[in-house]
């Protein structure tokens, strides 16, 4: 079997270094590389389905570990030490398909939620991602925060800001020593102008969208 990168040993990110990893990759407005991400869709446990993700020096960054028998009905982002980042929750009897996003492992107050795109005159758009601003009783405002087009099955999407801004893109892996790797090994290239962290969320949210229900946590 081809190996996603060459280290067998993936030490954990120091606390230092990851919030390194934060703070330059989701900077505004700084004249700085894009962060460029491998990512596996294979949880590191056996028995579950999930994602592990990697930076390009082969240290473990994300991970997503749900036991594969199990109908969970939220997905939970982890560090590479298994802290909670961010949970994905269903909404239920949403129609169209739309999830909510929360701050590590909280089930009050939303970041921001995901809708499934629907309109068959649009087929480059799959989704878009809202945030709500106001209050209950003055009215809540979905603002648009980021919108995802192009095919997840083939591996080839851009995920725009309000901005129209490209700030992150998901692309084929490209070959390794003349092996190609099949469309579970994917490349997350993240700008600046986006947070890694919300970036690889999109990418579960995208897999609960077009994953199949074969796939699908």
């Amino acid at each position: 079997m081809t190996k996603v990168y060459p280290k067998t040993v993936l030490p954990p990110l120091v606390t230092s270094d990851r919030q390194r990893f934060f703070t330059e990759s989701s900077t505004v407005g700084r004249n700085v590389n894009p962060v460029v991400l491998t990512v596996w869709k294979k949880s590191l446990l056996f028995n579950c389905d999930g994602f592990t993700v990697y930076d390009t020096k082969g240290n473990l960054v994300f991970r997503v570990d749900n036991y594969a028998a199990s109908n969970k009905a939220e997905v939970v982002l982890m560090d590479c030490a298994g802290h909670s980042l961010l949970t994905i929750r269903r909404k239920r009897l949403s129609l169209p398909d739309s999830w909510l996003v929360y701050d590590g492992e909280n089930k009050v107050n939303p970041r921001f939620s995901a809708t499934k795109h629907v309109n068959f005159l649009n087929t480059k758009s799959l989704a878009h991602v809202s945030t709500t601003i106001g209050s209950p009783k003055n009215g809540n405002k979905k603002n648009i925060a980021y919108e995802i087009e192009g095919s997840y099955a083939q591996r080839c999407c851009v995920v725009y800001d309000d901005k129209r801004r490209r700030v992150a893109e998901i692309k084929r892996k490209e070959a390794v020593r003349g092996v190609a790797l099949g469309g579970d090994v994917f490349c997350l290239v993240v700008q600046p102008e986006i947070d890694p962290t919300i970036a690889m969320t999109l990418i579960v949210l995208l897999d609960q969208m077009f994953g199949g229900s074969s796939r699908r946590f």
